[in-house]
């Protein structure tokens, strides 16, 4: 049998999850490099990537990728950080991710495929590099 997770780490990690929410890059960089794993992910599968990019920040998308984040990681529910940030419509965040070499195609629903079913013609241009 495993160890009970101690209860402060798991406050630690929800903090850390509410930094990529709330889009505070200085706090969020400064656990990354003190250890916490860039790709970090909830009881959902969302990594911190995936809630930057869903949130739009994307000075914080740009600090995690800059650390080893994965952009083509993808949550539990099919969803990646491209497709978040397209369906938000994070021009910004999508920016940084197609230029970080994420993938359009990937997940499900893909970016692309969000991009269309919502009729973002914006986010679906940017899509095309």
């Amino acid at each position: 049998m495993s160890e009970p997770i101690d209860p402060g780490v798991i406050a630690l990690a929800a903090q850390v999850f509410d930094l990529a929410r709330g889009g505070d890059t200085e706090q969020l960089t400064a656990y990354l490099d003190a250890g916490v794993p860039a790709n970090l992910t909830n009881d959902k599968g969302d990594t911190l990537l995936i809630l930057a990019a869903y949130h739009g920040h994307a000075d914080t998308v740009a600090a995690l990728l800059a650390r080893g984040a994965d952009h083509s990681r993808i949550n539990d529910r099919g969803q990646s950080p491209l497709a978040a940030a397209v369906f938000k419509q994070s021009a910004d965040s999508v920016r940084t991710l197609v230029a970080a070499g994420a993938d359009p195609d990937a997940g499900r629903p893909s970016a692309r495929a969000t991009a269309q079913f919502f009729d973002l013609p914006e986010m679906s241009a940017l899509l095309e590099v």
